[in-house]
């Protein structure tokens, strides 16, 4: 693939195919781990590194893979990495793994890595496959930070760090990190409501509505701006074709 090409696979999953937002893929981790920035950012980072390191694997060995077998190597190649960081994560971030319990292990059947690597590590060489990964988990990381952040402001209140990553609280003398926003003293506008399931699908819905919205604003803008290119395009032709024939 050419270094253009590279760029794409890199950039293109952050927004224009964003796999949360575009593709609508992976919802359920969307709706269950969101509840808080840090849970979300946290599951995002799990999400990344099983579907770099697996997109990579697959794509290094793709060639050895039978055809009558691809779809069970897959899953054993994400299934193992899936174990790693999940042990990983159990050993050195204790909390974070606590809060999003079964969703780790729930990553090997994730539609977004099974779907790279079916869609994508299978037919590309490792750098590209790469680049694919981190695109699609910085995109995906983007996507659920973005509506746990809005989850947590509306149904908290305010922002807590040092819940999920204790390293947060140490370095603060043990005390979690607490910004106040929508809750703080002789004040609260937080509603309960998000932090629920049903706020989880209305932030969903929104968010995808506004990212929707935003898509389609910018296509129209680029469908205008080429039809005006064009019109001027035959408005030159026509100005040259008249200097000729006089």
């Amino acid at each position: 693939m050419s270094k253009q090409e590279h760029k794409e696979a890199f950039l293109s999953p952050i927004w224009k195919t964003n796999p949360l937002f575009v593709a609508l893929l992976g919802m359920c981790p969307a709706l269950a781990v969101t509840k808080t920035l840090e849970a979300s950012f946290g599951m995002g980072i799990l999400f990344t590194l099983v579907l770099v390191c697996s997109n990579v694997l697959i794509s290094a060995i793709r060639k050895w893979i039978p055809e009558e077998v691809k779809t069970p190597a897959y899953i054993v190649v994400i299934a193992t990495f899936v174990t790693l960081v999940k042990m990983f994560a159990e050993a050195f971030l204790p909390e974070l793994y606590s809060t999003l319990g079964v969703f780790v292990s729930l990553l090997v059947v994730n539609c977004i890595v099974l779907g790279r690597a079916e869609a994508f590590a299978s037919k590309n060489g490792v750098v590209s496959s790469l680049l694919d990964g981190v695109g699609n988990g910085i995109g995906y990381t983007l996507a659920i930070c973005m509506i746990g952040l809005i989850r947590e402001v509306l149904g908290a209140g305010r922002l807590t760090f040092g819940a999920t990553f204790t390293f947060l609280a140490d370095l603060n003398g043990g005390e979690k990190i607490r910004l106040p926003i929508l809750k703080g003293d002789g004040y609260d506008l937080s509603m309960s409501f998000f932090s629920g399931p049903a706020g989880g699908f209305l932030v969903l819905a929104i968010v995808l509505a506004v990212s929707i919205a935003i898509s389609n604003a910018r296509e129209n803008k680029r469908k205008v701006d080429a039809r005006i290119a064009a019109k001027k395009a035959k408005e030159e032709e026509a100005k040259k074709a008249m200097e000729v024939a006089q």
